[in-house]
């Protein structure tokens, strides 16, 4: 059973492939009738140690169109709550029948664990596990890019030269992560911009261009600007001043919009924290594509799911 936990490894060919399903499952659920038979008699488990709102119930809507059983497993008031390992609950998995299961996880590394350490017989996506990784979220936005860029023609298609500039908290930031490798391998060029204090170490090896100054980024012209969610859940310590001094220096600010080519995509993974990271005119600006990425979630994880367990060829 073959597994998605990470962007890094994941062949062009075979990211090419699921974006390319994805179209499919776009096309379904514009129909009247959203259904699909294809995991009709399979069982997909939504394991979400670490809670979630958007993440999970995309995950169980991109199953139930594609006629699968869905099980939701939440930390709170499970076994897991009262102290079960994650080894006991995959065995439980396993005695159920489970065919997928999904995990986010705040432990970097759990999905692999889990797809990896023989405790279950199931396919297993990664939803996010702690600061690592969250593949179908780079999946879901470069399906968004190559959209927006390419439209119908985007089939078969990667991101070559497409410049994409990711600013914020990339320190705690899985969808940073899964983005830099997935958009690499599509071909485009990946920019960081953050506070020093925000940086992740090592991020010289990467292959990423690193900058501090986001007014230089804008004037750089980019074809992308993400914005990354301030993650205060996950910082333990003082990474910059204040919120204001933040918002003024690394936000999209309504005059930072105005400065941007009217090409530039802008992109936030959400929840937005609007008037820190972006602001609201931003956010629902006619570049924004932050409802689309909500609506290509769905899609993209139906086809994940379906290279998962109906075909076995994701990695």
């Amino acid at each position: 059973m073959r597994h998605l936990l990470t962007t890094q490894t994941l062949p062009r060919d075979a990211a090419i492939a699921i974006l390319d399903t994805a179209e499919d499952m776009a096309a379904v659920s514009g129909r009247e009738v959203k259904k699909l038979p294809t995991l009709r008699g399979r069982t997909v488990v939504n394991l979400f140690v670490e809670d979630s709102t958007r993440t999970r119930i995309s995950f169980e809507v991109a199953a139930k169109r594609l006629s699968a059983d869905v099980i939701n497993f939440s930390a709170k008031g499970s076994s897991l709550s009262k102290g079960e390992s994650l080894k006991d609950t995959a065995r439980t998995l396993h005695a159920m029948g489970a065919d997928g299961v999904v995990i986010r996880h705040p432990a970097s590394g759990a999905p692999h664990t889990l797809a990896h350490a023989g405790w279950i017989d199931a396919g297993v996506v990664n939803a996010g596990d702690g600061a690592h990784e969250h593949p179908t979220q780079a999946l879901l936005d470069a399906f968004t890019i190559r959209r927006r860029l390419h439209g119908e023609a985007s089939r078969g298609q990667g991101l070559d030269g497409v410049t994409v500039t990711i600013v914020g908290d990339v320190l705690h930031s899985r969808v940073a992560r899964s983005n830099l490798w997935l958009l690499r391998t599509l071909g485009a060029e990946v920019r960081f911009v953050a506070p020093a204090t925000l940086l992740p170490y090592g991020t010289a090896s990467w292959p990423v261009t690193v900058g501090v100054d986001l007014d230089a980024a804008i004037a750089d012209g980019p074809d992308v600007l993400m914005m990354l969610r301030i993650q205060h859940e996950r910082m333990h310590a003082a990474y910059f001043p204040s919120e204001r001094e933040y918002a003024r220096q690394w936000g999209l600010t309504d005059a930072r919009l105005a400065r941007l080519p009217a090409r530039t995509m802008v992109m936030h993974p959400g929840p937005m924290n609007r008037g820190l990271e972006i602001s609201a005119a931003a956010a629902d600006s006619p570049q924004s594509t932050v409802l689309d990425q909500v609506a290509n979630g769905v899609s993209v994880r139906m086809s994940v799911l379906y290279h998962l367990l109906a075909t076995g060829e994701a990695s």
